[in-house]
């Protein structure tokens, strides 16, 4: 497996800086054994004008073998005697990379810390790589990052020609990009190119997947990514608990959230716009601001909020002194979790289905009201928890459920629960003709199984409310347009 780094003086300084950035000198050949062979860093050239580094991975199957735990699979069992895979850019390669350049993989140079800063001209190349979704998946996930990308087709055999093409790509990154940002990228995105880890997946990989994402003090380059989801789930071997752990903290540090409080960034809010605190509340404030007038409006005195997420509603309703009563539901207690942070510091943040008292500076519990009760539990099924509340709310969840599930959402809510006022919010699939980058047809998240127009919206809602004994009225949430209407369109149902 091979790795070449190249660089020029394009920029003003020296070529050879980039072994200051690598903290490997260029005169030296360095070799570093790994439990599954050796990583060797030289430089093939190394001039004031050009320099090329390259990370040379020998694999030894027999190492490999031995460092398994567990070889009773049949694959496994002949990988040391066939098999191409040692041979190709994948798993081992980033284990490697990490290890040999972790500083520089880390943006640390505490010789020239203003060099590890700055964006130089960069060629990575990389003669194998796995990549079964062949060239197009990998200009799809690196040139969005910036970078121009090369990808050929690696033949099976170049004295057949008529055998075709494997699925290895011959794969050359030209860009400018600090060289801790381009080293990130490889690390994520080769894993998730292959598809496949040649180690076992656990929890710490989410931290790894993070933290070379740019995610771990703030929105970084993978949140941004609109291959985000996949890349995830395929960086993770498809462990669905992980992937959502991860979706869900890639949501926090961008001010997205799994619920869908807020919509896509990138449709929401134009390049061009003014400073956050010159410009109207986001789509995703004007949502939460108009449910909680519909529930003063109301009355109401006690609300459940079916589909929580991470809690962004639920703390506006918790500042609300009228309600007595809030509850927050989600099926994923990864987003509890996020929301019992939110309100519950230094409590145990798996007692859900329970109300977790902070005691304030008297010693006296805090009233009732001030924080939301949290439960694990589904829309779409009948659960005794959700009865006895004035209202419920389903903010920018309905669009999340198989269209055959929706039935059994109806009966949960409207049939079962039968609180006194239920409000839905969901996109308006109209508007997304304004938002830029939207191709026509698609839907705003990549979880929404559908989005309706206003007409289909209606008529669902007309015929919920005549089914379940409920009247209806829709206002519109965001600025609205004269042919398309607002953004989120809501449904106030009252009994």
């Amino acid at each position: 497996m091979l790795l070449t780094i190249t660089t020029d003086a394009t920029t003003g300084h020296p070529a050879t800086d980039l072994g200051f950035l690598l903290h490997k000198h260029p005169d030296r050949v360095q070799s570093f054994e790994q439990s599954f062979g050796t990583a060797h860093l030289f430089y093939p050239e190394a001039t004031a004008e050009r320099c090329t580094a390259a990370l040379l991975l020998e694999v030894d199957p027999q190492a490999l073998l031995r460092s398994r735990s567990s070889v009773s699979t049949p694959d496994f069992a002949l990988a040391q005697y066939v098999n191409d895979r040692p041979y190709a850019t994948s798993s081992l390669f980033t284990v490697a990379l990490g290890r040999v350049l972790r500083t520089a993989l880390r943006g640390r140079c505490d010789l020239r810390p203003e060099l590890a800063a700055a964006p130089i001209p960069l060629v990575l190349s990389l003669p194998a790589v796995p990549c079964r979704a062949g060239a197009e998946r990998a200009r799809a996930l690196f040139e969005p990052l910036g970078w121009a990308v090369r990808a050929e087709p690696v033949p099976l055999d170049p004295g057949l020609p008529g055998w075709g093409d494997s699925h290895y790509l011959s794969l050359t990154l030209t860009g400018t990009v600090p060289l801790s940002e381009a080293l990130s990228h490889l690390y994520v995105l080769l894993p998730a190119m292959d598809g496949h880890k040649h180690y076992w997946v656990d929890e710490t990989e989410i931290d790894k997947l993070l933290r070379a994402g740019g995610s771990d003090e703030g929105p970084g380059w993978l949140s941004a990514h609109p291959e985000r989801d996949w890349i995830t789930r395929r960086y993770l071997g498809r462990r669905e608990r992980y992937v959502r752990t991860a979706l869900t903290r890639l949501a926090e540090t961008d001010d997205l959230v799994e619920d869908e409080d807020a919509d896509d960034p990138r449709v929401e809010e134009a390049a061009a716009a003014p400073p956050r605190d010159e410009r109207e509340p986001s789509l995703a404030d004007q949502r939460a601001g108009a449910v909680l007038s519909v529930l003063r409006a109301e009355e109401a005195r006690s609300v459940i909020d079916l589909g929580c997420g991470p809690g962004r509603l639920l703390e506006r309703l918790v500042a609300d002194h009228s309600l007595e009563r809030i509850t927050g539901v989600d099926v994923s207690t990864v987003c509890l979790e996020h929301a019992h942070r939110r309100f519950c510091k230094g409590c145990d943040p798996h007692r859900y289905g329970a109300h977790l008292p902070l005691l304030g500076a008297s010693g006296r519990e805090t009233p009732k009201g001030s924080r939301p009760e949290l439960l694990v539990g589904s829309v779409v099924y009948r659960d005794r928890r959700f009865e006895g509340y004035d209202a419920a709310v389903l903010m920018e969840v309905v669009e999340h459920l198989d269209p055959s599930r929706l039935p059994a959402m109806e009966e949960v809510v409207f049939g079962a629960a039968r609180p006194r006022v239920v409000v839905v919010t969901t996109p308006n699939a109209e508007y997304n003709t304004h938002y830029e980058g939207l191709a026509e047809g698609a839907f705003r998240h990549g979880d929404h199984r559908f989005e309706w127009t206003r007409a289909e919206f209606t008529a669902w809602t007309a015929r919920v409310a005549g089914a379940h004994g409920y009247r209806v009225r829709h206002l519109p949430v965001g600025p609205e347009h004269p042919g398309t209407g607002a953004p989120t369109q809501m449904g106030v149902f009252t009994r």
